[in-house]
């Protein structure tokens, strides 16, 4: 009699360690078939038009599957590799490999969540079971003091009433040895060209190599936290945005579920016991908290988080300036520290959280445009791109999140003299202001004709005159914000951080 199986759907999931229906199946005590599915409609195109998986985001992606796929074949058995959609591929490996059931970790926001709808309507008629887990977030919902639909608005409340009231379950084991495969083609993956995209150039100035797979993020933790002892400082550091190690890095990871989030917590967890525990082992898990939140709040309010309103609701006039978006994206508004972190993500498919929250209050509180464009180019090029994370943070930062703070803009000129004081980030991405002094180089248009031949550059030819006036242009869209809020009979007030 041939034997059944239990078909495990790895997704945004490549890891060993910690994986609920890779652990599930192996307790059934059948053979098991790890599947990955290249899906062609994550090499789309945004609803703007941008590439939907860029080079950076899919050589990243292609290293992490590789590597899954290297790791089972440690442990005897192998990565089934096919691509097209799962909802096609999945039913039609029911019968040659007489699968019984098909476990996966679930998503939350909806185009995942039709790809999971699709599944079940294929494989119901072929009697296969398709059981989904939950295991992208540092809490699971089960340990929640709430059920989904009653998740906090406010990030602040969800915070205190879930560090009170839950726990956190230990991660669960690694695998050691795994049935192997039947006879059956594995698969070749897709190179870079079979996906639409060229190999993406590497750029000597990035200052840290990034790696995809479960045992790259393994070594990142241990080379972090063990070795290089950067946790006991990770609060004072994490704002830097030049060094590798001035923040964790392992944003990456985690967004493909190289890493595992409850992982994490129990490496800080040994880290306070064997070494120190401080504010800054708890800032750690206080981001990941924020993670959980988005996670927990697109799975309550759907896909309103998409929507140009946002979640609050707020219906402002966002324009559509592809002009000035286009400045932005290449790094050419004049405002140094926000040229500086798109020029980095161009050249890296990296920024660091600082550079996210000003580069992001600059295109829509600053140039007025739709958040969405932002949110999709990010979702083009980053390859920590994760998208509750993603959208809820423009969600924020546009002014339309459940727990945005009204208008709240980043000045950027103190924004730069906080966190890039000696200017070295700035110069190190726009090599045209690299002779300008501290005090000079993040307001290059305050330049006399005299100084900008002393130091070799010319404004409007070397490096552009900015944009937009900083405070004027604020200011014209804060007026938009309230209109906006008052019509919608909502409380609004300025905070210039």
């Amino acid at each position: 009699m041939t034997q059944s199986r239990i078909l495990v759907w790895f997704r945004n999931d490549l890891r060993l360690h910690d994986h609920e229906p890779l652990h599930r199946a192996l307790q059934q005590g059948v053979e098991i078939i790890p599947c990955y599915c290249f899906d062609p409609r994550h090499f789309g195109t945004t609803a703007f038009g941008f590439p939907k998986t860029d080079a950076f985001r899919a050589k990243f992606l292609l290293e992490s599957v590789m590597d899954l796929r290297r790791s089972l074949q440690q442990r005897s058995s192998n990565l089934l590799l096919r691509i097209g959609k799962p909802e096609v591929v999945i039913p039609e490996l029911v019968k040659p490999l007489n699968l019984t059931s098909v476990y996966f970790h679930q998503e939350v926001t909806s185009e995942e969540r039709i790809v999971e709808r699709q599944l079940a309507t294929a494989l119901q008629p072929l009697g296969v079971q398709l059981q989904s887990f939950w295991g992208h977030t540092l809490y699971h919902p089960d340990a929640l003091p709430f059920d989904l639909r009653h998740i906090p608005e406010l990030f602040t409340n969800f915070r205190k009433q879930v560090e009170r009231d839950a726990s956190i379950n230990p991660p669960l084991p690694t695998p050691v040895n795994l049935p192997a495969l039947p006879e059956i083609d594995p698969g070749d993956p897709p190179s870079l060209s079979d996906l639409g995209l060229e190999s993406p150039a590497v750029d000597s100035r990035a200052r840290m190599k990034f790696v995809g797979g479960e045992t790259a993020g393994l070594a990142r933790v241990q080379a972090y936290i063990w070795e290089s002892d950067r946790l006991r400082f990770y609060k004072q550091t994490r704002n830097g945005m030049l060094e590798a190690d001035d923040s964790s890095k392992f944003s990456p990871w985690l967004a493909l579920g190289c890493l595992s989030p409850r992982y994490l917590y129990a490496q800080v967890q040994a880290y306070e016991a064997q070494r120190i525990k401080n504010d800054s082992t708890y800032w750690l898990i206080f981001e990941l908290l924020w993670r959980d939140y988005f996670r927990f709040i697109c799975a309550k309010h759907g896909d309103r988080i998409f929507h140009p309103a946002g979640l609050q609701g707020i219906d402002l006039p966002w324009r559509q300036d592809w002009q000035r978006f286009d400045l932005w994206r290449q790094g050419m508004t004049g405002y140094p520290l926000v040229d500086a972190n798109m020029r980095e993500l161009a050249a890296t498919g990296f920024m660091s959280n600082r550079g996210r929250q000003n580069v992001a209050s600059f295109l829509t509180k600053n140039l007025g445009i739709d958040w969405r464009m932002g949110a999709e180019w990010f979702e083009s090029l980053l390859i920590d791109y994760d998208v509750c994370s993603n959208y809820g943070n423009w969600n924020y930062t546009a002014g339309v999140g459940n727990d945005a703070r009204g208008f709240r803009f980043f000045n950027i000129i103190k924004q730069s003299q906080d966190y890039d004081p000696d200017g070295k980030y700035v110069k190190h991405w726009l090599p045209e202001l690299a002779n300008l002094p501290a005090a000079k180089v993040h307001t290059p248009w305050k330049l006399l004709p005299v100084e900008q031949q002393r130091f070799g550059v010319r404004l409007g030819v070397d490096y552009p005159n900015p944009v937009v006036d900083l405070f004027q242009s604020a200011k014209a869209n804060e007026t938009l914000y309230n209109a906006a809020i008052k019509s919608a009979s909502r409380p609004s007030y300025g905070v210039t951080s």
